[in-house]
């Protein structure tokens, strides 16, 4: 119930200028579909409902230890072959991989069934510890709530930060969070006075971006040594200091990119690259195209 309830929240129509999605959710025996609230859900439409879809997300299910019905898979098959987007939530990455669309590619699900996964498709290779994993024409997500940072990347690769950023306010949550951070904290809530010093650190950095912001004086601002402090954001956020500030980055380059027609010279100072040439190594290297062409594709998305 937790997965269909992510998917339909992100991918609502919301209108206001934000893209209008023909959401609909399907299986191969439409019906009352029992969930494990207890709560039966009724869904209207078979896998025929997949043949015009550009985005398939696999939702996880109770009985992911065997696999789907073969008509599920030849779905999901010929759905990738023509050229949708194929996804999995969480568990749902079982029934990719029984699909074979996993085969030779990189995939993440929820930590707890990782080793599984593993075990039974060794042809793909598991990633226990990412958020989520983007091959391209697949994508697997974590478990549980990070369905939700899934859902936003594909929102962010194919509309822009603008609309992905948009509907993560009004979901009320983080616009983004890189896929290589962690499933699991030991420490995800603040539990004591450095983890304050840290919160109000990190909120000063975004506040200045433009400034070379190195880990000594990120130490220094929370009152801790550099390898405490390293230890201490690591626990807190999953992350390293220079992968967070990497990806803050470059998420704030993308809002500029598309709501402003500032130079690109101008962007990668304001947000701390120093020159053009840096921003655009980095945007090729974690976006796969320069600046000039992310700009040209997304800021149709303004307004």
């Amino acid at each position: 119930m937790l997965g269909a309830g992510i998917v339909s929240e992100v991918f609502d129509a919301r209108g206001q200028g934000l893209p209008l999605f023909d959401f609909a959710l399907c299986t191969d025996r439409p019906g009352r579909v029992r969930t494990d609230v207890g709560l039966p859900l009724v869904v209207e439409h078979g896998l025929d409902r997949l043949a015009s879809a550009d985005l398939v997300i696999a939702l996880p299910w109770a009985d992911f230890r065997t696999p789907p019905a073969p008509a599920v898979l030849d779905a999901l098959t010929a759905a990738h072959g023509r050229g949708a987007l194929v996804a999995a939530h969480c568990v749902g990455a079982f029934a990719l991989a029984a699909a074979g669309l996993l085969d030779g590619r990189r995939a993440t699900t929820h930590w707890r069934f990782a080793g599984l996964l593993a075990e039974r498709h060794p042809d793909v290779t598991v990633d226990p510890d990412a958020l989520y994993v983007d091959e391209g024409s697949v994508a697997t997500g974590a478990g549980a709530a990070a369905g939700f940072d899934l859902c936003l990347h594909l929102l962010r690769r194919e509309y822009g930060a603008t609309t992905a950023n948009a509907i993560a306010r009004d979901l009320v949550l983080p616009s983004h969070r890189d896929g290589g951070q962690a499933q699991y904290l030991t420490t995800p809530v603040p539990e004591d006075s450095q983890d304050e010093r840290l919160s109000g650190v990190l909120d000063w950095a975004r506040e200045h971006l433009h400034e070379p912001l190195p880990v000594a004086e990120l130490a220094r601002r929370a009152l801790m040594s550099r390898r405490s402090f390293a230890r201490r954001f690591a626990a807190s956020t999953g992350t390293t200091p220079h992968a967070w500030l990497l990806g803050l980055r470059l998420s704030r380059a993308e809002e500029l990119l598309e709501t402003t027609d500032l130079p690109v010279e101008e962007i990668a100072r304001a947000v701390g690259f120093g020159s053009a040439a840096v921003l655009r190594a980095q945007f090729v290297r974690r976006r796969g195209v320069p600046p000039r062409s992310y700009r040209r594709a997304f800021a149709r998305t303004v307004g």
